[in-house]
C-alpha cells in the first residue's frame, strides 16, 4: 500500500498571479479578515504547513482566485521508499540490538575497564 503525502504549491500559484513577494500577500489576506505577521506569511509561502487554519486557506483561495486543489497536491509514496533513512539495512546487522516481533530491542551495554595506560 502506498503512503500519502502532499505538496504545498502556494509559491507556484502566487507566481502565476504575478505575486513574487510574500509582503504583497499580506494586504490581500487583511482584506479578507485574516491578519498575519510578515514572518507568518513568509513561513506560509516558504514552508509546507503541517497545520493550516481553514479560514487562512479560504482567504488564500479567494485572494488568488484558485481552489484547494491548486494549492495542495496529493503525492503517493511507494511503500518501498518509505522509512526513516536512506540505508535499508537493519540495526541488528551493526550489532546494536535485535529485531523482535514487537519492535526493536536494544542490546544491553557492557562497561569494560579502561585498556592499558
Amino acid at each position: 500500500m502506498n503512503a500519502l503525502d502532499y505538496e504545498w504549491r502556494l509559491r507556484e500559484v502566487m507566481a502565476t498571479r504575478g505575486i513574487f513577494s510574500t509582503t504583497k500577500l499580506i494586504p490581500l489576506l487583511n482584506e479578507r479578515g485574516v491578519h498575519l505577521s510578515a514572518s507568518q506569511v513568509y513561513r506560509l509561502a516558504a514552508e509546507k504547513p503541517e497545520r493550516l487554519n481553514l479560514q487562512v486557506l479560504v482567504a488564500l483561495m479567494d485572494a488568488l482566485d484558485c481552489s484547494a486543489d491548486d494549492l495542495i497536491g496529493k503525492i503517493a509514496i511507494p511503500a518501498s521508499s518509505r522509512g526513516t533513512g536512506t540505508d535499508h539495512s537493519s540495526p541488528a546487522e551493526f550489532g546494536v540490538g535485535v529485531l523482535k516481533e514487537k519492535g526493536f530491542l536494544p542490546r544491553r551495554a557492557s562497561v569494560l575497564p579502561p585498556t592499558g595506560e
